[in-house]
C-alpha cells in the first residue's frame, strides 16, 4: 500500500531522448520506487522487462532504433517520426511534469520550438542539465548556441544540475534564479550487472596476468577526455621497468580527428604491446570485466563538471586517479578513494600513477574495495536523486493550484 507521499496521483513523463542508458535506468527506477504514475519515453535499449506487470508504469517505445550503422537519410527519417510521435504524446498526455533528462537530435528545435509547445499545453517541465554548455567544453561554442541555451533554461520551470560549480555556472552566465536549481548526485550506474566475477577471472578472460598492473581508461573518446596525457604518462611509467597495463575501453564520439591523432600515438607508442585496445561501445554486459579486471580508473580530463565512470568505478570497488577539474576533487578522498593530480599535464598524471602504486590503497586494495563501495553508495545514492526530483516534482505542481 503506497503511502499518500508516495501517492500516483502526480504524474510525470520521463524524457529520455533514447540517450544514456545508465542514467535513465536509474532515474527511472528510483522514481518507480516511490509510487509515481510514471510515462518512460525512450528507444530500444530502454525497453526492458522492469518497466512491463507495474500499473502505474508505462514505457512508450518513441524513438525505436537509436544505432549508428545506418544511412544518413535513415537516421534523420527516424528522427523526424520520433518528433512527430513526441508532440502527438504531449499533446494527448495526461503527465503534470515533463522531465527532460536529454535534448533530442535537432537541440535548437528543443531548446526553444518543443519548450514553447510544452508550455502552451501548460506543462511543467524539468531539466536535467548534465552540461551547462557542452559546445564551450568542446571548443565550439558560439553566440547562436549561448541564445538558445538560455531561453531553454529561462523557460524550464526547474533545472537540476549535479555540482554546485554548475549551479553557480547557470546563475553567473545564463542568469537563471538559484531558486530555480537544485544539486543532486550524479546516480550510481545500476544498469551495470555485478556478478560473483573476481578479478583473476576478469584479467585471464581479456589475457592478462596477475603480476601487472592494471590502468583503465573507460567510455566514450573525445577531446575534452584528454587520453593522449594518459597515453604518453603511461610511457613514463613504463620507462621505471615495472609491468604495466593500460586498458582503452570506448570508442570515439565525433572526433574522427582527434582519434586520428589518437592512433597514430598508439600505433608508434614504444609500450604500445601493453596497451590492450578495444575501440568499440562496451555494452552493460561486459563492463564487469573492465572494471574488475583494473586496478585504478584513470580520468585524465581536460574539462568536465561530474564523471559517471568514476561512480562506476566507485560501485565496483575500483579507486580513481583523476585531473582536478569540474567537482572531480570533492569526489576524492586522497589516498583512501584514489589520488588527483593537475589537467593536462603529463608528468604529474604519471606521478600520481606512480603514487597511487608505492599506496597503502593499492596494496591493500582487496580490504579497501568494500570501502569504496561504501562511499559510492553513501554519496551517489539513487534514493537521495529520487526523494529530491520528486520534492521539485511536488513543489511545482502545487504553485498551478
Amino acid at each position: 500500500m503506497l503511502s499518500s507521499e508516495s501517492s500516483p496521483a502526480l504524474k510525470v513523463a520521463l524524457l529520455t531522448a533514447g540517450r544514456d542508458h545508465p542514467y535513465a535506468f536509474g532515474i527511472a527506477t528510483a522514481l518507480m520506487a516511490r509510487g509515481l504514475s510514471l510515462d518512460i519515453i525512450g528507444g530500444d535499449d530502454l525497453d526492458l522487462p522492469q518497466w512491463r506487470g507495474i500499473s502505474h508504469v508505462r514505457f512508450l517505445n518513441l524513438r525505436g532504433d537509436v544505432s549508428e550503422a545506418v544511412s544518413l537519410w535513415k537516421k534523420v527519417s527516424r528522427v523526424l517520426v520520433y518528433y512527430m510521435r513526441l508532440l502527438r504524446y504531449a499533446l494527448t498526455s495526461r503527465a503534470d511534469v515533463f522531465h527532460i533528462l536529454w535534448n533530442n537530435k535537432f537541440e535548437t528545435f528543443d531548446r526553444v520550438p518543443l519548450m514553447l509547445y510544452y508550455k502552451f499545453l501548460g506543462k511543467r517541465t524539468v531539466l536535467t542539465v548534465h552540461n551547462v554548455n557542452a559546445r564551450e567544453r568542446d571548443a565550439n561554442d558560439s553566440w547562436f548556441n549561448r541564445v538558445t541555451l538560455r531561453i531553454q533554461y529561462k523557460l524550464a520551470d526547474h533545472l537540476f544540475v549535479h555540482t554546485n560549480r554548475m549551479k553557480t555556472e547557470l546563475i553567473q552566465q545564463f542568469e537563471v534564479s538559484p531558486h530555480r536549481i537544485s544539486v543532486i548526485p550524479f546516480g550510481i550506474n545500476n544498469a551495470v550487472p555485478q556478478t560473483e566475477l573476481v578479478p583473476h577471472e576478469a584479467r585471464r578472460r581479456l589475457g592478462i596476468s596477475d603480476r601487472e598492473r592494471v590502468l583503465l581508461f573507460f567510455g566514450n573518446i573525445a577531446p575534452y577526455k584528454g587520453l593522449e596525457y594518459l597515453i604518453e604518462a603511461f610511457r613514463l611509467v613504463m620507462d621505471h621497468g615495472k609491468e604495466y597495463r593500460l586498458i582503452i575501453a570506448g570508442r570515439p564520439k565525433n572526433c574522427d580527428e582527434y582519434w586520428g591523432d589518437i592512433r597514430a600515438l598508439l600505433e608508434r607508442h614504444p609500450y604500445r604491446d601493453h596497451i590492450l585496445q578495444r575501440i568499440e561501445f562496451i555494452p552493460d554486459s561486459e563492463t564487469e570485466v573492465y572494471f574488475k579486471a583494473a586496478d585504478a580508473v584513470v580520468l585524465p580530463y581536460r574539462h568536465i563538471f561530474q564523471s559517471g565512470v568514476l561512480s562506476l568505478g566507485y560501485s565496483m570497488g575500483l579507486p580513481v586517479i583523476a585531473t582536478d577539474v569540474g567537482a572531480l576533487r570533492d569526489d576524492i578522498l586522497e589516498n583512501e578513494t584514489g589520488f588527483i593530480c593537475m589537467p593536462s599535464n603529463t608528468e604529474e598524471l604519471a606521478n600520481a600513477i606512480t603514487t597511487y602504486f608505492a599506496s597503502d590503497l593499492y596494496r591493500c586494495l582487496n580490504e579497501r574495495r568494500k570501502n569504496i563501495q561504501e562511499f559510492a553508495r553513501r554519496r551517489y545514492s539513487w534514493d537521495v536523486v529520487g526523494g529530491i526530483t520528486v520534492s521539485v516534482y511536488r513543489a511545482l505542481v502545487k504553485e498551478c493550484f
